[in-house]
């Protein structure tokens, strides 16, 4: 799942796309590309062709996929053949604050669409509903924040984009396989002749499916035989609902409630492994922004707590289902983005009830240099990757509390200096 944006989303991976492909164009630069190209013709047809027709795949296809193709070296990670990848200029990277996402226009966009869609597209909705258990509003906002409800232009070839990285990217044996799989899409017919349009990194259509994930998860929602998530809205909405339902959505349940958090509950508790009886939650005070009670049928059911600004910004009881969305994208601000709009949509809900506080301007090398200070001292971050997922927040939270500071779970310029 590639668009992270409603309309402009697609506009800033292209552009991250064209920066970090300059640096592989920079160091492709002494390459003869003639000569590289004829290597790609040669791969395309010694290793590409024999798995293909092992898997079903005729000659006809193969040829009309890779017809006038050449190499699209504008895409990031290349590493053409007698070149070293680029080294990652990660320190160049600024962290992108939760605020950001969450954007007026965004959310906006993505609800008030959304609504008119909804009632564009109530039958195909109730059906896969029905089918999969995953509620329109649900469905909707994914589609949203994917390809703006189908607007946002899907400007690539994706055999070209395919075919490029499999031959010469950093992760060539894992898009080699996702090629094989574009081509058994093309075999069974589902896309409209060239229709095989995808993203920058090979996502398909307006659900921005990888191929494998098409292979396993698109539907057919308008009765025609095909799935055609490039022109049918109809097939995008069951195939977003099919894929939600088969990574385990609970039919019945919520994504999750925003919550005011007490003192006296640590963000560190955050996280789906320290999960509990939302029940349990509610012992220790914390309580739903809107007033209400938790619904009946939550209260014994298992939820965490998720503050992804930690003291810093809004803060939610979540259920598995939220994990789920999570699958589709994996970022705690994609998933409750997708909920908040789904909400907006359905229960025309307003605006989180507490702000995002700003957040210090950091890099990402600066997270990572705290992450990795985090992990010699003990703590679990999961990983020096410079993004502070709930592991990172936590131990933030933990190693705070062990030195005598309110917790906060989030990361600040102070802390990075005090973890120096």
């Amino acid at each position: 799942m590639l668009i992270r944006s409603v309309l402009a989303s697609l506009g800033r991976g292209f552009a991250a796309a064209l920066l970090v492909g300059g640096l592989s164009i920079g160091s492709a630069a002494a390459q003869d590309r003639d000569g590289v190209e004829r290597q790609f013709r040669s791969w395309l047809q010694q290793e590409v062709w024999p798995r293909a027709a092992a898997n079903g795949v005729s000659r006809a296809t193969f040829d009309g996929a890779f017809a006038d193709i050449r190499l699209d070296w504008d895409l990031p990670d290349l590493v053409p053949p007698g070149s070293a990848p680029a080294p990652r200029r990660q320190s160049q990277a600024e962290f992108g604050a939760p605020s950001r996402y969450f954007s007026r226009g965004s959310i906006d966009g993505a609800t008030s669409v959304g609504r008119q869609m909804a009632a564009r597209h109530a039958v195909a909705l109730d059906r896969a509903a029905r089918a999969t258990g995953v509620p329109g509003h649900i469905i909707l906002a994914i589609w949203g924040r994917e390809s703006g409800y189908g607007r946002v232009d899907i400007p690539h070839d994706a055999f070209r984009v395919l075919g490029s990285k499999g031959f010469m990217s950093t992760r060539a044996a894992y898009f080699t396989d996702e090629l094989i799989a574009a081509l058994r899409i093309a075999e069974a017919g589902h896309a409209p002749e060239r229709a095989m349009r995808s993203s920058w990194a090979g996502a398909l259509g307006q659900p921005q499916f990888m191929p494998s994930s098409f292979l396993r998860y698109a539907a057919d929602g308008d009765g025609d035989g095909r799935a055609d998530i490039w022109r049918s809205e109809a097939d995008t909405i069951a195939s977003i609902g099919t894929y939600l339902a088969r990574h385990g959505w609970q039919s019945g349940r919520d994504w999750g409630f925003e919550v005011d958090v007490p003192a006296a509950v640590s963000c560190a508790m955050e996280g789906p492994d320290q999960a509990r009886p939302i029940s349990e939650w509610a012992g220790m005070g914390i309580t739903r922004v809107s007033g209400q009670p938790f619904p009946d049928h939550e209260v014994r059911q298992s939820g965490s707590l998720l503050m992804p600004a930690g003291r810093f910004g809004p803060a939610f009881i979540v259920t598995p289902n939220f994990y789920v969305l999570k699958d589709y994208n994996m970022s705690d601000l994609y998933a409750l983005f997708v909920g908040h709009v789904g909400d907006r949509i359905a229960y025309g809900m307003g605006d989180f009830a507490r702000s995002w506080s700003s957040a210090d301007r950091l890099l990402r090398s600066d997270i990572a240099g705290m992450q990795r200070a985090l992990e010699d001292r003990g703590y679990d971050v999961g990983g020096a990757d410079g993004l502070p997922g709930f592991r990172t927040r936590r131990s933030i939270g933990r190693w705070q509390e062990s030195t005598g500071q309110a917790p906060t779970c989030f990361p600040t310029a102070r802390i990075i200096e005090l973890l120096k």
